[in-house]
């Protein structure tokens, strides 16, 4: 295919207008930046919407494309707001867009059909199949998961009908991006809205009176390994930064770009001085290389900072490429945007779904109570009367063929029903005939994303965990709520039950992630290096009839994850009689939106 015998872009960060002048003079070929609050580095001193026509002009008159992130969610209130960023992008000449949401993708889509969008590593790509499907969605590049490993990004890059945007070189957040509720639903602050507080970063008690970082990666980067990126026609180098000062981006651009002139990797000393830029104690590539483990952990050391705090940047590398054709015929279309809203209220008629982790969750009781209960599907076939299973956070390509022998196992059980947590997983689901149901994963927080998935085949979904009351009353469309369980609040592709208690505390199920406060955070095994970590403590509405009727709440729908088939049984009494669950302990879903950073 053509795109691989191109040399892939260099993509920088910008968190300002300085460090922008310093990724155009050490030779990006493209720059992504943020405007106003919707984008993931609110952070940052990012750019104001009245200031990017001379930003973007500046930048295409030195031949460097401009994307703008758009790539947070975002609520049905919002979305004037959204749409008035986009046209100031739009107006300004932005090369493209970059989104997480695939309701505003649809929104953005129907206003400024000419403006290309892609779609952020919020949206949690991590296969083909979601490359395709987005591609039929209009968007024309995707940023692929950093934990894909070289042989999957190989074959998504082969076979993608989209350009393959890959992140190769800065921090690396532990969880999947886009799969993360650990700061929001612990700390208020949402790393899907840009405010994460990086719970990741911060120490936990290693069981022994002390305390280690089992959540903290060095940074990732693939400079060793750049020709074969080039080779498997990966389109875009990413380079994650946003946060840094103008200093790193001069640096780290510089190397990349002449390692991208040059065709080849990065030596040892290149290595090394990409570390005294910035690194976490070195760098890691066990993702990509599949060497999963505790190499790949480390912290920002007080070496260092001082190893970055001496360096003296010098940018080896000067712009020469031909300006960017202006935008002329570009003018106002925000004015041309038409709701598109789900298919009405959920219905005075109360239904109960239900997630169990093991099959021996799934009592006489559960399946007495539940009008539809979703299992894993290994699980699947010891639990007697379920119709529904639930696919995996993550399917790489890799790991299909064992995922389909698993699901035609369970249509043959008798399994009618599928909760999808992922746009890449929805043609596994219908390969089979299952009806679609979406899980909470799918970030859904305003009524276009629900009439997007409806759109879909989607016959209900799960509201997002991180929406107030009054934001679930605004949405409109077949959705349901969770009114109980311990949230999810971390997918990890690197195993953290062994790190915090070895290989035999994981297999059992006993692992726990204990904080600064002695707060304890229950950690389940999922695959060969995948974790699960659940909330200390269980959500809980039932017994605050006004909630559910505030927020229209009469699809509910529960989590089981480390309950035994007893305490399930108690539980399901507590439900029936509308009663506070034992012991009392649980989050509450909140009631107004906490504020904003610095508000």
């Amino acid at each position: 295919m053509e795109k691989k015998n191109k040399l892939p872009e260099l993509l920088a960060p910008a968190g300002s207008p300085d460090a922008l002048s310093a990724a155009i003079r050490a030779g990006a070929d493209a720059v992504y930046m943020g405007a106003s609050g919707f984008n993931a580095r609110i952070g940052a001193a990012n750019f104001t919407p009245e200031s990017l026509k001379y930003e973007i002009a500046r930048a295409h008159e030195a031949g460097v494309r401009i994307y703008l992130t758009l790539n947070t969610l975002v609520y049905d209130r919002e979305i004037g707001d959204l749409l008035k960023t986009a046209e100031a992008a739009y107006l300004a000449g932005a090369d493209a867009l970059i989104v997480a949401d695939i309701g505003v993708a649809s929104m953005i889509r129907r206003t400024f059909p000419d403006l290309p969008l892609h779609a952020s590593t919020q949206m949690s790509g991590h296969n083909l199949e979601q490359a395709k499907l987005i591609s039929e969605l209009g968007f024309e590049r995707m940023v692929i998961a950093r934990e894909t490993s070289m042989e999957d990004l190989a074959h998504v890059c082969r076979n993608s009908p989209i350009e393959i945007e890959a992140f190769v070189h800065g921090a690396l957040c532990v969880c999947h991006s886009g799969q993360c509720l650990f700061s929001s639903i612990v700390g208020g602050r949402s790393g899907n809205r840009g405010l994460c507080a990086q719970p990741c970063r911060l120490p936990y008690s290693d069981g022994k009176g002390g305390k280690s970082y089992p959540l903290s990666l060095k940074d990732l980067s693939l400079a060793p390994h750049l020709p074969e990126l080039i080779e498997m026609g990966v389109a875009s180098l990413k380079v994650e930064g946003r946060m840094k000062p103008p200093e790193y981006v001069a640096g780290v651009i510089s190397i990349w770009r002449k390692l991208l002139d040059e065709g080849r990797g990065a030596n040892a000393e290149e290595m090394r001085r990409l570390a005294e830029i910035f690194s976490r104690q070195g760098f890691t590539d066990g993702y990509y290389t599949k060497n999963i483990g505790k190499n790949m952990l480390g912290i920002r050391t007080e070496g260092d900072k001082a190893r970055s705090a001496s360096q003296k940047t010098k940018i080896e590398y000067k712009n020469d490429r031909e300006p960017i054709p202006e935008y002329a015929d570009r003018a106002c279309r925000a004015s041309d945007y038409k709701p598109q809203r789900g298919t009405g209220r959920r219905g005075k008629q109360i239904i109960n779904s239900a997630v169990f982790m093991s099959a021996s969750q799934y009592t006489a009781s559960a399946a007495k109570y539940f009008d539809i209960a979703y299992l894993p599907p290994e699980e699947f076939p010891k639990a007697r009367g379920a119709c529904g299973v639930i696919l995996p956070p993550v399917i790489f390509d890799s790991e299909m063929p064992r995922l389909r022998r698993q699901l035609e196992e369970a249509k043959k059980l008798g399994a009618t029903d599928c909760l999808v947590g992922n746009l890449g997983h929805i043609s596994l689901a219908r390969e089979f005939g299952f009806k679609l149901h979406g899980d909470f994963r799918l970030n859904i927080t305003n009524s276009e994303t629900v009439a997007a998935l409806e759109a879909l085949g989607f016959e209900d979904l799960v509201l997002s965990p991180e929406l107030t009351l009054p934001r679930i009353r605004d949405i409109s469309g077949c959705t349901s709520a969770v009114v109980y369980g311990r949230l999810p609040l971390m997918v990890t592709e690197k195993c953290v039950g062994k790190e915090i208690g070895g290989c035999k505390v994981c297999e059992s199920g006993r692992a726990k992630l204990t904080d600064r406060m002695g707060i304890s955070f229950p950690v389940l095994k999922l695959e060969e290096h995948r974790s699960l970590i659940v909330n200390s403590l269980p959500t809980y509405i039932l017994d605050r009839p006004r909630d559910l009727t505030d927020g229209f709440i009469t699809r509910r729908h529960y989590i089981f994850t480390t309950e035994s088939p007893r305490e399930v049984d108690t539980l399901i009494k507590t439900f029936l009689s509308g009663a506070p669950i034992p012991g009392g302990k649980c989050r509450r879903l909140p009631q107004n939106q906490p504020a904003k950073k610095g508000k």
